[in-house]
């Protein structure tokens, strides 16, 4: 595994402008179009990359983007891959290993979720205070990269406080409504029964999604900060009499992207541009 991330790694070194991003950005289902907005951009197909694991779900370009937004540079993905399409959970997390390796330390994960708590409405933003690992499995299982990081990482703040002040401030000044809450990850790719919802309530969940919590948890054992922002595209199973698609999903996000690329776009200058 860490000749495949060591050969993605140089492939990028080779292809993204100096000076290297400080940050980067993964953008989930029908989030992508903030990396179209990226100024003096390198775009990179996922299918050139050594090695990377290539979205099939709509919604997912599955392009690298290295570009500058006010002036600071920024590496934004297009799409990711996730477990329910079949590739083994290190291929869910290989591009947050390749970021790693680049020296990347400042991550920005972002998804479309379903709505748990009552209050929430699809368009909504929260921002991920903590996650609940429901998918059955874990980014770290298997023979122990050194390289990687700690074979036992901490979790006690795997979402940087101090970027979670970040996105609140920015939110303000934007005039934006900024929910927080927890994020709880299920594998998909079926929607979660109302059973299954009613029990993640119990469980303190505010949001579900089928991604985020893995690459959080690779980010978090490679020292890298973590912010995570869940775009509120669909109430989950049960709480209101209707049924959900993926279609559903895609045409919420494209109704209210303007105020998540406001956020993301923001939130993620400001913390790129730190010191």
């Amino acid at each position: 595994m860490q000749k495949r991330i060591d050969e993605a790694a140089a492939f990028l070194q080779m292809k993204i402008p100096r000076p290297l991003p400080a940050a980067a950005v993964v953008l989930g289902s029908g989030l992508g179009e903030l990396a179209d907005e990226a100024e003096c951009a390198t775009v990179l197909p996922m299918t050139q990359a050594p090695h990377w694991p290539v979205p099939t779900v709509p919604g997912h370009p599955g392009r690298i983007v290295a570009g500058t937004f006010d002036g600071i540079p920024l590496l934004l993905l297009q799409g990711r891959v996730h477990f329910y399409e079949g590739f083994s959970i290190q291929d869910v997390v290989f591009s947050i290993r390749v970021l790693g390796r680049l020296g990347i330390r400042r991550m920005i994960l972002t998804n479309a979720a379903g709505g748990i708590r009552a209050t929430f409405r699809p368009g909504d933003l929260m921002l991920i205070a903590d996650h609940i690992n429901l998918m059955g499995t874990n980014p770290l299982i298997g023979p122990h990269e050194p390289g990687l990081g700690t074979r036992f990482p901490d979790m006690t703040t795997v979402y940087d406080a101090e970027y979670i002040s970040i996105a609140k401030k920015t939110a303000r000044g934007l005039n934006l409504v900024l929910r927080k809450g927890v994020l709880a990850a299920m594998s998909g790719p079926s929607y979660e029964t109302a059973a299954e919802i009613r029990m993640l309530r119990k469980l303190g969940a505010d949001a579900v999604s089928m991604s985020t919590v893995p690459e959080a948890i690779a980010a978090a054992q490679m020292g890298m900060r973590v912010m995570g922002i869940s775009f509120i595209s669909n109430y989950a199973t049960g709480v209101r009499p209707r049924r959900l698609s993926h279609a559903e999903v895609e045409e919420t996000a494209r109704r209210y992207r303007g105020r998540f690329k406001a956020l993301v776009k923001s939130a993620a200058v400001r913390i790129a541009a730190q010191p």
